[in-house]
């Protein structure tokens, strides 16, 4: 696929997005499409749910974790510290305090990747610093985290160590 076609799809894409998001006349878009592309296509934005536990259980006060599922799907199930902010709300001024904090990192996170992701093209693009995604959601989180075990004989340190870091963060 071509340029001017993935930024065709890419530009749509954000603007049915924006479509359905509450209306906030005080935020524009501050990148250029092109610029918000690349940033989009990198693998910078992402953090693996590993790297989140560590952050949990390190106590890292440089993140904080947003679920961008509805209330409901919060209470029922969400990583320990995070914050709910349900993506139809995102924009909403109640929450600004949460986005703009760029000495930060926010990371976004719902059940798959498409609506961390969805969630990161629209703060990036009205010029939020520092969001990431949780490659995977919660759904990665589970299986890697929650559901996490060892079984082998032998265990290698690194596997040890990752081991033990998932077994923590379940709490």
């Amino acid at each position: 696929m071509n340029a001017r076609i993935k930024l065709s799809v890419f530009l749509v894409g954000i603007g049915l997005m924006l479509a359905f998001l509450p209306y906030n006349a005080t935020k524009t878009f501050q990148l250029k499409p092109n610029d918000l592309l690349a940033k989009s296509i990198s693998n910078d934005i992402y953090f693996t749910v590993d790297e989140v536990a560590r952050f949990l259980n390190n106590e890292d006060s440089t993140i904080q974790i947003i679920d961008l599922r509805n209330a409901e799907a919060y209470k029922e199930c969400n990583i320990p510290g995070s914050v709910n902010i349900p993506f139809s709300d995102l924009l909403h001024p109640d929450w600004e305090g949460y986005l703009y904090q760029p000495e930060i990192k926010t990371i976004f996170y719902g059940n798959g990747d498409k609506t961390a992701n969805s969630a990161w093209t629209v703060a990036t693009g009205l010029g939020y610093k520092n969001i990431y995604v949780m490659k995977g959601g919660l759904n990665d989180w589970y299986k890697t985290v929650m559901l996490s075990n060892f079984e082998e004989e032998k265990i290698t340190p690194r596997e040890n160590v990752l081991f033990q870091t998932q077994a923590a963060a379940r709490d």
